[in-house]
């Protein structure tokens, strides 16, 4: 075992998989032979990742997820406890469709909160926020907050998760208070501004 990462001993790690520096695995964890994990993430108690699974780096997966085939991380996302990934979308116990994995990507920075579900086949955008036990079903939006089944968005996020209020100011922008970022509305879209 390479000791550039932690790997408890109650985990799973099949041979062949990949697994970046710093990266921790905890309690009863599998990982299975062809998943891809960047440096500095941590899985959590009762976490499986599959073998056609992508996770970038600083990546934080709590306890009870699983990471099915065909799901994409990239940095810095957030997996909240027990939240839930498909890869089926009409599944039948008596009916394969390995063949038919819809592909899921979660863009860099973005949360899904506890308990969350989300529907294969979707792409969710950079910074965006699910909250817990929101049920995603449709593309969602960089930087927006989802709520409900099926989620709707609500809101906007920054980039350091505080809900961005609204009416913005008079310029039509809003400036974070903790790391004085801006972002701007542009039509539909919430765009960070480069200070």
């Amino acid at each position: 075992m390479d000791n550039a990462y932690f790997v408890h001993s109650s985990a799973i790690v099949d041979e062949g998989a990949s697994i970046g520096k710093g990266s921790r695995i905890w309690h009863w964890a599998h990982v299975c032979s062809g998943a891809v994990i960047g440096e500095q993430c941590s899985l959590g108690q009762n976490v499986f990742v599959g073998n056609k699974v992508i996770i970038g780096s600083n990546v934080k997966i709590q306890n009870n997820v699983s990471v099915y085939d065909n799901v994409t991380l990239e940095d810095d996302v957030f997996c909240g406890p027990s939240m839930v990934f498909t890869n089926v979308y009409n599944p039948r116990s008596a009916i394969s469709r390995k063949d038919e994995y819809r592909s899921t990507v979660v863009r860099q920075g973005a949360t899904l909160g506890a308990n969350c579900t989300i529907v294969c086949g979707v792409t969710i955008g950079r910074y965006a926020f699910i909250a817990a036990g929101a049920v995603i079903n449709k593309d969602v939006l960089p930087y927006a907050l989802m709520v409900g089944v099926p989620a709707r968005q609500i809101g906007w996020m920054s980039e350091y998760g505080e809900q961005i209020s609204l009416p913005l100011e008079g310029n039509g922008q809003f400036t974070c208070p903790h790391t004085g970022a801006r972002y701007r509305l542009s039509g539909a879209l919430l765009e960070r501004i480069e200070p």
